[in-house]
């Protein structure tokens, strides 16, 4: 059981204590943030905010059922019914089905509280764990791609409301 946080500036320390946890273990996967990320977070925390405050972005927290930070899944690059999706599951948290179920809570969210009609996700070739993810909540891959420096590929997944829910 999990539920998604819309991002507020109280997660601040919560969620810097848990990427640095989760650094090494992220980038394993995917690209570091490198060393300025950490230096300058209290202030990418408050622009994450503000690009939040004006809808061009949707960040959340993933918090598990006994309250603790156990993810991120944020929909960035809004834009005429449009978002990328991002996703990063903690360390702790990972092969107990939470990306898959943060995923899905947010596509719903996406496409009833946010009005979107359509998900992109890239992921690398050798992050079979998030393809695994994108492939169980209806995505397709469309296209080749690269993500951070390595083969990958581009998914998209059509959104529809489903009646009486929002």
């Amino acid at each position: 059981m999990l539920r998604l946080e819309r991002l507020r500036a109280d997660h601040a320390p919560a969620l810097l204590a848990f990427e640095r946890e989760n650094r090494e273990y992220f980038a394993r996967t995917i690209s570091d943030r490198g060393d300025a990320y950490f230096e300058e977070f209290a202030s990418l925390h408050r622009a994450r905010l503000a690009e939040q405050d004006a809808g061009v972005c949707h960040f959340h927290l993933v918090v598990d059922d006994r309250g603790e930070l156990a993810g991120r899944v944020n929909l960035v690059d809004v834009a005429e019914g449009n978002a990328e999706l991002g996703y990063r599951i903690g360390e702790r948290a990972a092969g107990r089905g939470m990306a898959t179920a943060a995923v899905k809570e947010v596509c719903r969210l996406a496409a009833t509280a946010y009005g979107l009609s359509t998900l992109t996700a890239y992921t690398a070739l050798h992050n079979v764990a998030s393809m695994t993810v994108l492939d169980r909540n209806g995505f397709t891959a469309v296209a080749d791609a690269t993500v951070g420096g390595h083969p990958g590929l581009r998914y998209r997944r059509r959104l529809v409301a489903e009646p009486g829910r929002r």
